[in-house]
């Protein structure tokens, strides 16, 4: 099987590396990519996606990203014969519109946050009114694709404003939601229509500093699984979210297929949406394929084919993985680039190396960095703290001028201080 991934981040490197692992996998090829993949996998730097899926005759195409998947990328690979991992551009408006995604979920019957949709060109009266139906924690949304940056949680009602009139400033209407309390969770899940096949569940961090301080980011770190997810947990969001979801965009005319992705707010009272994405969450999705020991292939080739319930259950190693994000100097607001990276080079996979925003040196002599999160460690252990002790020893190895990381991706996990 010759399989094309879409995509040059972490996510796609951790998707190319264990979909090279797959023994049914005979090549994978990337575009973009980045210089960091070039050990497990083609880097086509450029090309129109259609064109590079007929030259390498690829058999599965797999959609990283949510933007190409929204503006209708899996549309187009479809109508031209290539079996795709990815929504069609309707469905994927699960992460494209927030609103489109609270209609489904009221439809459906599924917990999910109190929303108001302010739209672009709203007086300040009709903005001062409907803020004022919320507080005293203010959840304000980009109502489209912000890679996870589109969203401000403030007690300050001044804050809140501004955040409105920066969306508004950028031509997106704003979405504003009451607060959910609990710990969040992401659970990534195999979608076919009616057919729902949960991954592992992970805890990502947001916030640029330790103690979830500073501006939100993409993602600094994840883990997985959660030891305080109560043991009925996955089957209640299965139950109580995804499915009621799956089966209403079936109802609806936009059945969904490929990963859909909850992230939820687990409360007093269980599991609450906070969010719905269309693909592989990044970067959760670097420590679960870690611990997957099924053929991810074969998991997407029958999702891509109709084919999901006839896949055997998925089977998965015991312990804990972690991944700890490695960003360079001014991230998230203005990152500096071209930091020289030493002691992570390409080929290091087996090291738990996922690279994204990198690129080779103009003299050729290694990486530098080329982005905002320029590369993930992930590891394994028998215990989470295990994990966390074999990333953050690995971390210690790499040096990159300016490059910053948080010290406490899954600390108040490993203290018990998360409880449900």
């Amino acid at each position: 099987m010759r399989i094309l991934v879409i995509g040059n981040g972490a996510r796609e490197h951790a998707l190319a590396y264990s979909l090279s692992r797959d023994p049914e996998v005979t090549e994978v090829h990337v575009s973009p990519g980045n210089a960091g993949m070039a050990a497990i996998a083609t880097v086509h730097p450029d090309g129109d996606p259609v064109d590079l899926a007929e030259k390498v005759k690829a058999d599965l195409v797999v959609i990283g990203p949510e933007i190409p998947l929204v503006a209708g990328l899996a549309d187009q690979l479809r109508d031209a014969g290539f079996p795709v991992f990815g929504p069609s551009a309707s469905a994927a408006q699960i992460e494209g519109s927030k609103k489109f995604a609270k209609d489904v979920m009221e439809r459906a019957g599924v917990k999910t946050a109190r929303a108001e949709h302010i739209p672009v060109g709203a007086s300040e009266a009709e903005i001062d009114a409907a803020l004022a139906n919320f507080g005293p924690m203010y959840v304000v949304k980009d109502d489209g694709l912000a890679g996870g940056k589109g969203v401000v949680v403030t007690d300050d009602l001044a804050k809140a404003k501004e955040h409105v009139a920066t969306v508004h400033a950028g031509n997106n209407p704003v979405l504003l939601e009451s607060f959910l309390d609990g710990p969040e969770v992401s659970l990534f899940c195999l979608v076919d229509g009616e057919t729902v096949v949960p991954l592992q569940p992970a805890q990502d961090h947001k916030r640029v500093g330790n103690n979830d301080q500073g501006p939100n980011t993409g993602g600094m770190g994840a883990y997985t699984p959660l030891p305080w997810l109560p043991a009925d947990g996955v089957q209640r969001i299965v139950d109580e979210v995804v499915q009621p979801v799956a089966s209403q965009m079936v109802a609806d005319g936009v059945p969904f297929s490929g990963l859909l992705y909850a992230g939820l707010a687990w409360g007093a009272d269980g599991p609450a949406v906070v969010e719905f994405n269309c693909r592989f969450g990044d970067p959760e999705t670097q420590a679960v394929l870690e611990m997957l020991n099924s053929p991810l292939g074969q998991a997407l080739y029958a999702t891509a084919t109709g084919n999901l319930d006839k896949l055997p259950p998925l089977e998965w190693k015991d312990g804990y993985a972690l991944t700890v994000v490695l960003a360079a100097e001014g991230y998230p607001e203005s990152p500096k680039l071209g930091a020289p990276i030493i002691g992570a080079g390409v080929g290091a996979e087996q090291r738990g190396i996922r690279t994204a925003g990198v690129k080779v040196a103009e003299d050729g002599s290694g990486l530098v960095s080329a982005g905002g999160r320029v590369l993930n460690v992930v590891a394994t252990g028998a215990t989470l703290e295990e994990a966390r002790d074999k990333a953050y020893r690995e971390l210690e190895q790499i040096d990159m001028p300016g490059g910053h990381y948080r010290t406490d991706i899954a600390l108040p996990a490993v203290e018990g201080r998360i409880t449900v």
